[in-house]
């Protein structure tokens, strides 16, 4: 009698396996991310003290996000100060937003772009020249982006 059971249940379980085929289109089942795009924009020279038009271009599947869910701009200087605190941009229409800024001091400073539209997001880094570089400034051009340290922390 158990040697009736082995095949029975052998028979069964290929049965059972043969019903959980994947379906051709399962991949279309999927919910399909499109990716937001951004391109910056920042003037190529700045004086201390000037105010200057920062500027971001959001698209999406090719066409402008004129309806972002947020954009917000955060610049902080090479060394770590933070000259302007995260800041909503202005929509200007066609996908470009835009925030005024004025530095005091020369240095390196990165531009940090924080956008949302529908479900994704996006916040790349940009780096810009204010006036003349120091000598640690110039190095640490020289030695490249230093590996990311993860999360800012800031969440929306």
């Amino acid at each position: 009698m158990k040697k009736f059971y082995g095949p029975l249940v052998a028979a069964a379980a290929i049965l059972l396996l043969s019903a959980c085929s994947v379906r051709s289109d399962a991949a279309d089942l999927y919910k399909q991310e499109v990716p937001l795009q951004i391109a910056a924009e920042v003037p190529e020279e700045i004086a201390p003290g000037e105010t200057v038009s920062l500027q971001a271009k959001l698209t999406q599947n090719g066409e402008p996000v004129d309806e972002a869910n947020f954009v917000h701009f955060e610049v902080v200087k090479q060394d770590g100060s933070i000259p302007y605190p995260m800041k909503e941009a202005q929509a200007l229409g066609d996908g470009v937003y835009e925030m005024k800024a004025s530095f005091r001091s020369d240095g390196l400073y990165f531009l940090e772009v924080h956008a949302g539209s529908g479900d994704a997001i996006s916040n790349p880094h940009y780096q810009f020249i204010v006036g003349e570089l120091s000598e640690s400034e110039l190095d640490s051009l020289k030695e490249g982006p230093a590996p990311d340290a993860g999360s800012s922390g800031h969440h929306h």
